[in-house]
Order: C-alpha cells, then sequence, then structure tokens
C-alpha cells in the first residue's frame, strides 16, 4: 500500500526539504516553500530494475539520421530556429504578459495547417487536424476571435478542420489526445496550468511543472510531433517554474518587446538543433504580429535630420546589424544632484559615459541632467553603441547636429580610448547601404576627445 508522506518545496528552484523555512536553504528565496503531498511505494531494486534496464550499444551501431526541418512560413521565426521545426523537437516560447505569444503561435497555427501535407509523423500521412491547440488559458471561441483578427478574414477557409482545439489542463487527457489525433504540431497554451492527478499540488507548483513538462516532452519524441510549451515570465524577468524546465526542453525562446511600441524582438536562450546568436524582429499591429524584413529601414523611418541631440549608431542584435536612432537631451538641473535617465540603453553605462565626457572631453555636465533614448523601443545591450551615445550627448551640450550621413561604431573606455567592436565590416556594409557615407570608428579617430573635436570643429 501506498505510503504518503509531505515534504516542502520550493517553487524558484524546485529543492525539496523536510520541515517549513521562511527561506529556502538552497536558492534563497523566501516565502517560497509550499508543502506537497508525495506518496512511496516499497518496491525491490530486482523487479523495478532488470526489466526497464536499457542495453548499451557502441558509436558504430548508433543509426545517424538525416536532420528534416519544416518550414514554419514565417521567416524570422524560421531564423531563429535555425532553419525551420525539427520533428519531435519542445520549444519553450517565454514573455511578458501580452507581449503576442499565443498571437505569434496563433499566427503559427494557420501557417502549419495551409501546409500540412508537409508534414509527417513517423513516415506517415497526416489525419486531419493537423495542429492540435491545448487551450488552458482561453476558451476556443476567444482563439477563433483572434484567428479571425489575424487571418484578415480567411480562418475558416485557412483552417478548415485542420486544427483541433483542446480546452483541458490535464496532462494525461492531452498526451492520450495526441497519441489518437497524431496531429503534425502541438500548441500547450501555456504550461503553467497544467496539472496531473497523481499529484495534489496546485498547478503552476514546481512538481505539477515539472511531471507535466516531462510527460508531454515524451510523447513529442515517441511520436516524432514538435511541441511548443508557452511558459509566464515572473516580475524580475526570468521564466516562471522549476530552472529545470528550461534544461528539459530543446529550444528556449523569448519574446521581449515594450508593450507601448509596436516592436518585438525573439531571442533564442538555447537551441539544441541550431545558433543561439540569432534575434527575430517583428511588429505588433492590428492584423497580429508581423515580420520586419529591414529593420534599419523600420526604426530610422521618422527621423528627423539635422537636429541636435540626435546620433545613429549599428548593434548587432545576434547576427543581424541594425541601425537604430539615439537620442540624447542636455538641460540644467534644478537638483542638487543631476538626473542621469537611460531608455533602451543601461543607466550605468550612461554614467559612466558622462563621467568620460566630463573628465576627458572638458564638458562641463556636473549641474545638467542627461536624458537618452533609444528611439522605436528598442532595448541595445552591447557596448558598441557607446560612441553614439557619448557625440548624441556632446551634440545635445554644444546644440550642434552632427553632419549629415554619419554612423557612430565603437566602445569608449574609461581613458577615452575608442576600442574595436566585432563584426565592424559587416556593421560598415550595413550602413553604406542604407546610405549612410561617413562611419566614425576607431579606424577613423583614436580617442573620444579627438572625435569630438574635429566633428563640431
Amino acid at each position: 500500500m501506498a505510503k504518503v508522506a509531505s515534504v516542502f518545496v520550493c517553487q524558484q528552484c524546485g529543492a525539496p526539504t523536510s520541515r517549513w523555512s521562511g527561506q529556502c536553504p538552497s536558492c534563497g528565496a523566501w516565502n517560497s516553500l509550499v508543502e506537497t503531498a508525495v506518496s512511496s511505494r516499497r518496491t525491490t531494486a530486482g523487479k523495478r530494475s532488470l526489466r526497464l534496464a536499457a542495453k548499451p550499444i557502441s558509436l558504430s551501431q548508433v543509426q545517424g539520421i538525416s536532420e528534416q526541418r519544416i518550414a514554419t512560413g514565417i521567416g524570422e521565426l524560421d531564423r531563429v530556429l535555425g532553419g525551420g521545426i525539427v520533428p519531435g523537437s519542445v520549444t519553450l516560447v517565454a514573455g511578458e504578459p501580452g507581449i503576442g505569444k499565443s498571437t505569434l503561435l496563433t499566427q503559427l497555427a494557420l501557417k502549419v495547417s495551409n501546409a500540412s501535407s508537409k508534414f509527417k509523423v513517423q513516415n506517415l500521412k497526416l489525419k486531419a487536424p493537423s495542429v492540435l491547440y491545448v487551450c488552458g488559458e482561453e476558451s476556443p471561441s476567444q482563439i477563433k476571435l483572434r484567428i479571425e483578427r489575424v487571418g484578415s478574414g480567411n480562418a475558416e477557409r485557412g483552417l478548415g478542420d485542420r486544427v483541433l482545439f483542446l480546452p483541458d489542463v490535464d496532462t494525461d487527457a492531452i498526451v492520450a489526445t495526441i497519441e489518437k489525433e497524431k496531429p503534425g504540431m502541438v500548441i500547450i497554451d501555456s504550461v503553467q496550468t497544467l496539472r496531473t492527478s497523481d499529484l495534489t499540488s496546485a498547478a503552476g507548483s514546481v512538481s505539477q511543472v515539472t511531471e507535466s513538462a516531462s510527460r508531454l516532452i515524451d510523447c513529442a519524441k515517441r511520436l516524432s510531433v514538435p511541441m511548443f510549451l508557452v511558459g509566464h515570465v515572473t516580475k524580475e524577468g526570468s521564466i516562471a517554474g522549476p530552472k529545470i524546465l528550461e534544461h528539459m526542453v530543446d529550444t528556449v525562446l523569448e519574446l521581449t518587446g515594450d508593450r507601448l511600441h509596436e516592436f518585438r524582438l525573439l531571442r533564442t536562450g538555447k537551441n539544441r538543433f541550431g545558433a543561439t546568436d540569432e534575434v527575430g524582429i517583428f511588429s505588433m499591429d492590428d492584423r497580429g504580429i508581423q515580420e520586419v524584413k529591414n529593420p534599419s529601414d523600420r526604426f530610422l523611418s521618422d527621423r528627423q535630420e539635422r537636429v541636435a541631440g540626435s546620433c545613429v549608431v549599428c548593434v548587432l542584435e545576434g547576427t543581424r546589424p541594425m541601425l537604430v536612432e539615439i537620442q540624447a537631451l542636455v538641460v540644467p538641473s534644478s537638483l542638487s544632484i543631476p538626473r542621469r535617465i537611460a531608455s533602451g540603453v543601461d543607466q550605468r553605462r550612461v554614467q559612466l559615459l558622462v563621467a568620460v565626457l566630463m573628465r576627458r572631453c572638458g564638458l562641463r555636465l556636473g549641474n545638467q541632467d542627461v536624458y537618452v533614448n533609444v528611439a522605436g523601443g528598442l532595448t541595445i545591450r552591447e557596448p558598441s553603441s557607446d560612441f553614439g551615445i557619448a557625440l548624441a550627448i556632446a551634440s545635445s551640450v554644444k546644440d550642434r547636429p552632427l553632419p549629415k550621413g554619419n554612423v557612430a561604431i565603437g566602445e569608449v573606455g574609461l581613458l577615452g580610448e575608442l576600442r574595436r567592436v566585432g563584426n565592424l565590416q559587416r556593421r560598415v556594409r550595413e550602413a553604406k547601404a542604407q546610405g549612410f557615407h561617413s562611419i566614425l570608428s576607431c579606424e577613423k579617430y583614436s580617442s573620444l576627445p579627438v572625435a569630438i573635436r574635429s566633428v563640431f570643429r
């Protein structure tokens, strides 16, 4: 007979402990221990291991497989995935609420359902429907409204009977449906809503998320069905649930962006079937989420020429160079400690550049408020924008615009030197392709003071 016991499991790291504590002894998180009932069965080692033991095989006996990828019809998503969907792969798509995760996967279901003849499961032709959409957060009618919005009025003709909605959160029932219907692709929205009756903890707990994901992943591998899991994020921006969830899946995608702006970036945190340095760029509008094939042109479309405080920089998102506009505004401060406000760039980086401009370039910013913004709502994480930020601040201080057709590329050191950045020639080619003829970089100037004196002479 099963013996029922209870342990306290951390909702952040999944570490179990025998007694409750205000702080997790493993990861240090506060108020994260939740009591969970577990059952243990007395079994002998011989009975449970001999029957299920796997036999070792040599390397020469391992059969190689040719990599098959299924094009989704969404170019930016295919780029991030490494060329398309691999059969049997499990992808976790995470992002803040309202950022567009469900919209992206709904459009993916539309694309896949219109090309279901290209999908195969265990070398067999698919039976309709080709896409199984498990909706744990929304009703099928709500999803149909979104499909009619993003499908440009062709929802019924595009889908027909090829998409099956399953409004259920029971993991075992979902697995049974997948085994019965054998769809070409499965979308789970979301993994935090799933639960299994074998565990007594609430849906979204570490044990429920881990066990539900494990059963779904096993089903996907067994049937060679590609699967997408929607994941939530915490208020700190990390993926909600146990860290082991990211280890279990094949690919982790994160959809980021500012909900007040149109642009969305799809980044890869992990990819067993491709590179992790690719980025997909989308825009959000009333028709859904659209691909941005020329991001440089979109980011600079509303830029005003010959305005003080503006500078164009070339940043690298993944392997793709993009031109974006840095805007700076310097005004007299009424506070004893002047403000240093940054949007889209690291505020500590702006403080560092302000210190370099004051000490190395002689700009008087000690009683000035400095505001820096990246136009378009993009967030820049690499230091190649340092030179452009410094030039934009200097332009605002001197109230003189930069010469037309200039792009700044370079990292600024504490000594005021301009340092070389990676993939410089790729950035230069992108800038010239967009009509910028003058490249301001470490190849032209040795230091920031020399560059400022030359540009604003």
